[in-house]
């Protein structure tokens, strides 16, 4: 009977989770049909992914409305659905909100803070648009002063960012560089930005997915990312850690009914965490898809897709022209820049032969992402590809 809990696997027409990166490859339909080396922009979803979003959809419009309360059924799976996904992190429940996007939960947290004229806020040369265009906004309508620490090649001097987030308000930096695919060292950067007194925001889109993470290690007041990329979930699925100890701090620009205690309240408590920031009638099926996703790359195991991209990395970097390679050598992740004189083209006809990558602005260059699900074949083709390149 509909109210139940939700059960994707009566919908999945794709067998068993896949126990293996190899498996894994088997699982994702976009991989019969091209060698894909773009999930750092958006993920291939594995068939299971792609039935739980369908099924819970074709679950809440006709077996619900026929035999129960949808509200009733969908709050609750609201609930699962944090508790779950907020596990993945390696964090506590009422810290997690379920947010539409990365830039989703950064704007969201941004606007929630009181700001003034004169107020700082500090952030690296390296952050994608997702970390840049709110802290502008706050520029723009409220004269908040915006300082941007310069990095070399995607690798920050931490004493270049203390002098700089001194007598700062707020501090927003990625846990990965999306345009070097170096990883910064957030521990350290969340604890000289707590001892100047700023609230500290971290961008972790590229991180999720790539290998085992705690985010409450961190130490960061807040923490946004998204499951569409190397968790290879749907997009509308993103995820927002509030810090207990600055959730106080942080009063949304929007509330609902799922963002407080008790609706029906004269005087409205907010929700812990994240869930704060939650809104109205959002669909359920993008962080249903993401739950299957993040069960799918549990299955194959973190450790084992942390260790397969380094070596799929390295395996492309050994083979690139060293003196073109933009990112470290030795990769930190599955990102790999490399230059190429007019980018744009050179992803165009990557893409007649197969292979896709993407392009980027800064610097101009062009950027693969490389999965567990990847070959070493596909790597190999890659790089002569790539070399290839004027």
């Amino acid at each position: 009977m509909a109210g139940t809990e939700f059960d994707p696997d009566l919908a999945a027409d794709h067998g068993a989770r896949p126990d293996s990166p190899e498996a894994l490859r088997g699982a994702i339909p976009a991989c019969d049909r091209v060698a894909y080396f773009n999930t750092g922009a958006t993920g291939p979803s594995p068939g299971r992914v792609l039935d739980a979003s369908a099924a819970w959809e074709r679950y809440h419009k006709v077996d619900v409305l026929a035999e129960s309360d949808p509200y009733e059924v969908a709050f609750a799976e609201y609930e699962r659905l944090r508790e779950r996904l907020a596990a993945f992190l390696d964090a506590p429940a009422d810290a997690v909100g379920l947010a539409e996007s990365t830039a989703d939960g950064i704007s969201a947290v941004a606007a929630a803070l009181d700001w003034e004229p004169g107020d700082t806020v500090v952030r690296t040369d390296i952050e994608h648009p997702a970390g840049t265009l709110p802290f502008d906004r706050l520029a723009r309508r409220h004269g908040v002063e915006v300082r941007v620490v310069e990095t070399d090649d995607g690798r920050i001097d931490t004493d270049e960012f203390a002098d700089a987030v001194a007598g700062a308000d707020l501090a927003c930096f990625s846990s990965l560089s999306w345009n070097y695919g170096t990883r910064l060292p957030v521990r350290e950067l969340c604890e000289i930005a707590a001892d100047a007194g700023a609230f500290t925001v971290v961008d972790a889109v590229q991180s999720p997915g790539q290998r085992p993470l705690s985010v409450p290690e961190w130490g960061a007041d807040a923490v946004a990312c998204s499951g569409h990329k190397w968790c290879l979930g749907p997009w509308g699925a993103g995820l927002l850690y509030v810090d207990p100890s600055a959730e106080a701090d942080l009063h949304p620009a929007q509330i609902s009914y799922r963002s407080v205690e008790s609706p029906a309240a004269d005087e409205y408590d907010l929700k812990p965490g994240g869930a704060r920031f939650e809104r109205g009638t959002a669909s359920l099926a993008p962080h249903v898809g993401l739950r299957e996703a993040v069960e799918t790359m549990e299955s194959v195991g973190l450790d084992a897709v942390e260790n397969r991209i380094h070596r799929l990395a390295g395996r492309l970097t050994d083979r690139l022209d060293d003196e073109r390679l933009l990112s470290p050598a030795d990769p930190d992740s599955g990102l790999v820049v490399f230059d190429a004189s007019d980018p744009e083209a050179t992803v165009e006809r990557l893409h007649g032969e197969g292979l896709v990558i993407r392009d980027l602005p800064h610097p101009e260059a062009v950027r693969a992402s490389v999965h567990a699900f990847n070959t070493e074949a596909e790597v190999d083709r890659l790089a002569e590809a790539l070399n290839a390149a004027e």
